[in-house]
């Protein structure tokens, strides 16, 4: 989005008023400020997809959505609220068919399965370390070569720099024009051993035993009185995150009893206040499991919210 920005007028990346970005209702922040920001610079209309009742994207006016004044789509590749993982082969083909790039924000998806970025048919993929058992403050961008050999940099200074005069500067290629100053290389570093160890492992294992517990804790906790799931009840198009509402007890007031009782949860709106907007709340509890989690700790998170909602029902 910063790169968009900046680019220059006559070219691809040039975004001006009249022109539209596309987004969708169930964002992360991380994926919809940027788009905002960007809008609000050049005078571009901002437009999204809507979530249906069920937590899946309604693809029902994607023809009108997607239009040719598109510039960009942008679309999370799985909610990290829902777990929703969001069918792309239509909209990419759209995308491209108006000449709109596509980027997919796979913070939530390439830690945890295969992700072919070719058959995707995506321009740009981003995702962050620490999602993926990296360090913080660490992430990638991958993008198609001639893309971002064409890009603007949105960061200028030292180690990027082909020539410089005192009127002007040439960058270098892709990557490194991207990469200003002294490189985060302990970071980066650390995320590369991520890789390593999430490849040694493998990622379809990984998948398949998320898939498992996912289904337990979808059982399990759909059993338990007054609570209702936010999002996919079952495991179609789904991924290992499960966020749910207990009736009469307060999200924050939930997950502080299951922190005593040793569980981890995550409450809030999870940076994405939109999506609990169409869904009438402000808040939720969300449950989220990866391979290093078993069925026993599935176990004990489903006793320990029948546990507490049993005590906040008797005060």
């Amino acid at each position: 989005a910063y790169s968009l920005g900046n680019a220059r007028t006559g070219s691809k990346f040039h975004i001006k008023p009249g022109d539209r970005i596309v987004v969708s209702e169930m964002e992360h922040h991380a994926n919809l400020i940027p788009w905002q920001e960007l809008s609000a610079r050049t005078g571009a209309e901002l437009v999204w997809f809507k979530v249906s009742d069920n937590g899946r994207l309604d693809l029902s006016n994607m023809d009108e959505l997607i239009n040719e004044r598109t510039k960009v789509v942008a679309l999370t590749h799985q909610s990290n609220v829902l777990g929703t993982i969001v069918p792309l082969d239509q909209v990419t083909a759209k995308a491209h068919s108006v000449g709109a790039l596509f980027v997919l924000d796979a913070c939530q998806s390439v830690p945890h399965y295969k992700v072919d970025v070719k058959a995707l048919n995506v321009d740009f993929i981003a995702f962050s370390g620490h999602k993926m058992l990296g360090p913080t403050g660490v992430g990638i961008l991958w993008g198609r070569k001639n893309l971002l050999d064409e890009m603007p940099p949105f960061l200028t200074g030292g180690s990027m720099i082909e020539t410089v005069t005192m009127e002007s500067a040439t960058y270098l290629g892709a990557p490194k024009r991207f990469e200003a100053g002294v490189p985060n290389m302990a970071q980066a570093i650390g995320l590369g051993a991520a890789v390593d160890y999430l490849n040694a492992i493998g990622l379809d294992e990984i998948h398949a035993h998320e898939v498992e517990l996912t289904k337990a804790a979808l059982d399990g906790l759909q059993s338990i009185k007054g609570l209702s799931v936010i999002g996919p009840k079952d495991l179609e198009m789904r991924g290992g995150v499960v966020s749910f509402a207990v009736e009469g007890v307060h999200p924050h007031d939930l997950g502080q009893a299951l922190d005593q009782y040793g569980i981890a949860v995550r409450t809030g709106h999870h940076c994405a206040w939109p999506l609990m907007r169409r869904f009438k709340t402000v808040a939720t509890t969300r449950a989220s499991f990866y391979l290093y989690n078993d069925f026993d700790e599935i176990d004990a998170l489903v006793d320990g919210v029948e546990r507490a909602r049993k005590y906040f029902e008797s005060r």
